[in-house]
């Protein structure tokens, strides 16, 4: 009897380490997948991509500009030790001269802009301008709200149908 007991209190004790060890695991995976897709030096300002990672499966999502970015975020992610599985969730963005035309315009407002010229000069600037179907969302994050606002303000008007503003704070990204 008390070596069921024994076995019981060892499995409680067990359990919670697991579990603690299963999000640090996820933590630095996590921390070696942003790594990686900040490295991927074929992403650029009007694609967006966010990954999640929970028991050692990779989600990744967001749009990109070209097929050819999807299947290598895929295979890049793959090769990073600990992956267990990559889930591609990422959209292609369909092929459009006026989406073109709009994302330029739109990049050219908000970057050429003297209040974000010090985003301009970034390897990877923060504001990432999705256009689909003339259809405008402004994601990434900025400092402060007023940023916010202002890279709004900057995108409309440019011949899209709408603009959707998903930047985020850098209080709020914390």
């Amino acid at each position: 009897m008390s070596a069921r007991i024994l076995a019981a209190l060892a499995l409680l004790v067990c359990f919670p380490l697991t579990a603690s060890a299963q999000f640090d695991t996820d933590a630095r995976l996590q921390d070696e997948i942003t790594s990686s897709l900040r490295s991927y030096t074929r992403l650029t300002i009007f694609d967006d991509v966010t990954s999640h990672v929970q028991n050692g499966v990779v989600t990744v999502a967001g749009k990109v500009t070209m097929p050819f970015k999807k299947d290598e975020i895929a295979r890049r992610l793959a090769d990073v030790a600990g992956v267990q599985e990559v889930r591609n969730d990422i959209t292609v963005l369909p092929v459009s001269i006026e989406d073109d035309d709009l994302r330029k315009r739109v990049a050219r407002a908000i970057y050429g802009n003297s209040a974000f010229f010090r985003y301009a000069a970034m390897p990877r600037p923060p504001i990432h301008i999705i256009v689909e179907n003339g259809y405008v969302t402004l994601m990434g994050s900025v400092p402060t709200d007023v940023d916010r606002v202002l890279a709004r303000s900057l995108a409309s008007g440019k011949g899209e149908r709408s603009v959707t503003c998903a930047l985020r704070t850098e209080s709020e990204s914390r």
